[in-house]
């Protein structure tokens, strides 16, 4: 199902859709825009199941490309756009942490992230007929939280849809004492590795921007 959103880069806006992103997540649309890229959203469903003993740059990499190859063929018939999607999850001790089921399940990651370094791995893949990924791999340090920080951070309602319970661009950033790697990787779509993918599919980003501003 495709989405009826409409940016200055989305179709209704300035410029056609040059791509699909196959993902609901604002964060990522919000990305893309950022780099001047004119898109379409689809609204897909795949299952982001772990599999036994997999690793999770495997699993970030299957469930990215999982999700593009659903995006390509949900598209209308006759219609011929490369589909980008991605996938994040946090990891600490070895465990990966999606994205809480409740709050319990939050404040207990929030706790686990404490005073500590973790890693997040970000897959982006892109499905042009044939189909190529990324991943990007980054660093976080969250300084030590107490239970009611925790608590609070919980009730805003910001980290109940966000992997490992927290979002960078939000509050969350007042926890985070260092980084190492990218920015836009951590919050769901790292924007080098995508610019290398779309770039690879003859979609030149400097170039679009270029011809918008004359």
């Amino acid at each position: 199902m495709e989405l009826n959103e409409k940016s200055p880069l989305s179709p209704g806006g300035l410029m056609d859709a040059l791509i699909c992103l196959a993902s609901r997540s604002p964060r990522r649309h919000e990305l893309l825009l950022q780099i001047g890229v004119p898109h379409k959203i689809l609204d897909i469903e795949v299952d982001e199941s772990v599999r036994t003993e997999e690793s999770p740059s495997d699993y970030v990499l299957r469930i990215s490309q999982d999700k593009a190859v659903a995006g390509l063929n949900a598209l209308a018939q006759g219609e011929n756009l490369p589909v980008l999607a991605a996938d994040t999850c946090v990891v600490v001790d070895g465990r990966m942490l999606g994205k809480p089921t409740d709050p319990d399940e939050g404040c207990w990651m929030l706790q686990q992230l404490s005073g500590r370094t973790h890693d997040v791995y970000t897959a982006v893949a892109l499905d042009n007929g044939g189909l190529q990924s990324r991943i990007s791999i980054s660093q976080v340090s969250f300084r030590q939280l107490s239970l009611r920080e925790i608590e609070r951070y919980w009730k805003s309602g910001e980290p109940s849809d966000k992997a490992g319970s927290y979002a960078i661009q939000g509050l969350a950033a007042m926890f985070i004492s260092e980084l190492r790697g990218s920015y836009s990787g951590v919050m769901g779509l790292p924007l080098f590795e995508t610019a290398e993918l779309l770039s690879g599919a003859g979609i030149e980003l400097l170039n679009i921007n270029n011809n918008k501003l004359k």
